[in-house]
């Protein structure tokens, strides 16, 4: 777990997904989803872009099963239905994913397979950086449909 995060961690889990971490000032202007290893990119993705002043929470989303059998208020309350500029992160396949991101979210996933080199480079050439995480939202934002 994050720092600050191990209070909402085992409830959150056992709905299938939480916000880790709230956007500055409490009203999102979008959201981070991720699931895994891949929610501490988000949180540094976070800070960047509250640092560029882009108040975006963060939600852990591990279990998309639970998360869907939950009353619809706490599905809401966790995604917003009007923040709809959101980027799904997972270092894996986008199948699945529009369901959480919409129709004006974007994603950063693997839709290839077959690359080979040090982890690090791998992950960094799949975009898996909180610089690129932090422009695809970025570019949601200039983008007229959010």
């Amino acid at each position: 777990t994050l720092p600050g995060e191990a209070e909402h961690a085992a409830e959150g889990v056992r709905r299938g997904g939480y916000v880790v971490s709230e956007a500055a000032g409490g009203r999102p202007e979008g959201i981070l989803i991720a699931t895994g290893s891949e929610v501490a990119l988000a949180a540094e993705a976070q800070a960047l872009l509250e640092r560029a002043g882009h108040p975006v929470r963060v939600v852990s989303l591990p279990s998309w099963e639970l998360f869907r059998q939950q009353p619809q208020a706490y599905r809401d309350r966790v995604l917003p239905p009007d923040v709809r500029a959101r980027v799904g992160i997972e270092m894996a396949s986008p199948l699945g994913w529009r369901e959480f991101v919409g129709t004006d979210g974007a994603l950063v996933t693997i839709g290839r397979f077959g690359a080979s080199a040090p982890g690090s480079r791998v992950t960094a050439e799949y975009g898996f950086t909180p610089e690129h995480v932090a422009e695809v939202f970025r570019s949601l934002i200039r983008s007229a449909s959010v």
